[in-house]
């Protein structure tokens, strides 16, 4: 009972006042109001864990050449998208029309409020429908 009553005494001593203050939260992320600093540190690490690589990359193999086409083609789509643009819309848009690209055939036909594309790949048969509303009335 003795060793009771001095263990009760001695933890009433030893317990002194507590003392408390306010958590407060810095956050690491300049997103969400973290110091600016950290961008370039939280790049690179997010760099390091990713593990998707890009399809379309460079490969240390690839060739000059097949770069240079794979250039091309996309140079050459990118000018036949602006010529289906120049005939539906351009100065003198057309009502319909048809252009052949390679494997590919673009039909276009103007409706009261849109204009219907169809891509039509004769390598794959793979068929895409694209619906574009005209705002401005032609003609």
């Amino acid at each position: 009972m003795r060793l009771l009553l001095l263990g009760s005494l001695c933890a009433v001593v030893c317990t002194g006042s507590a003392a408390a203050q306010d958590l407060v939260h810095t956050p690491v992320d300049p997103s969400f109001g973290g110091s600016p600093f950290n961008s370039p540190h939280l790049l690179a690490i997010a760099g390091a864990q990713n593990e998707f690589k890009d399809p379309n990359a460079i490969r240390p193999g690839q060739s000059q050449a097949s770069l240079f086409a794979s250039q091309l083609q996309s140079r050459l789509l990118s000018a036949l998208a602006n010529q289906v643009t120049e005939a539906i819309f351009g100065e003198n848009p057309q009502e319909s029309g048809t252009i052949t690209f390679g494997g590919q055939t673009i039909t276009f036909l103007r409706g009261l409020e849109s204009v219907l594309l169809t891509i039509s790949d004769a390598a794959s048969g793979e068929v895409t429908r694209i619906e574009v509303p005209t705002f401005v009335k032609v003609g």
